[in-house]
């Protein structure tokens, strides 16, 4: 069903090549406002989701699907244009793909049906947002440059917190499924 909070979260996965396309002709200006659009749509997309009780099974799913394609492919520009440290995207992109592999093959396997975000994954991502709207402001106005590499850190720090905890609750989540499959019916 496509409401006006799956629309939104269409629309942020559609900002991507615009967004990309400005990085590449270095209109950081421009690549500004479609990020600040972006995330402000994902803040919108789950008020109103919740206000009109428009929650759905292909929102839950384009939701964080856009979060990981704007996140992903705006570390990576941001790591080719050297913006931001190699080791910082790589964590980043590293922990995606490892947490979205183990999610996939959990799905697969029938051990997890939905995976639910916790406090320091959605706290992750906020200090990714942050950090590169911070690269972002300070490219445009020199702002926030003292910024930069405390929120580095953090992004560091939350982005490898949130990605051990997610793993554990998959190993954690595969460990009771075979346990139950080997009590039997």
């Amino acid at each position: 069903m496509l409401n006006l909070p799956n629309a939104l979260s269409i629309l942020r996965i559609v900002l991507i090549p615009a967004f990309l396309t400005a990085m590449v002709y270095r209109r950081y200006d421009l690549a500004l406002y479609i990020f600040l659009a972006a995330a402000v749509s994902d803040k919108l997309d789950g008020l109103i989701a919740r206000a009109r009780r428009q929650q759905t099974e292909l929102g839950a799913f384009l939701d964080p699907l856009a979060d990981k394609f704007m996140l992903m492919s705006s570390f990576v520009a941001f790591w080719a244009f050297g913006l931001i440290p190699p080791w910082l995207a790589i964590l980043v992109l590293s922990r995606d793909i490892i947490i979205t592999t183990g999610w996939l093959t959990l799905r697969l396997l029938g051990h997890i049906r939905r995976a639910e975000p916790s406090m320091v994954g959605k706290l992750a991502v906020a200090s990714q947002f942050a950090l590169l709207v911070a690269v972002l402001l300070n490219i445009n106005y020199g702002l926030l440059e003292a910024l930069e590499a405390p929120l580095q850190w953090a992004v560091a720090a939350l982005t490898g917190a949130s990605g051990l905890q997610y793993i554990n609750r998959g190993l954690k989540a595969s460990h009771e499924e075979g346990r139950d499959n080997r009590r039997g019916p």
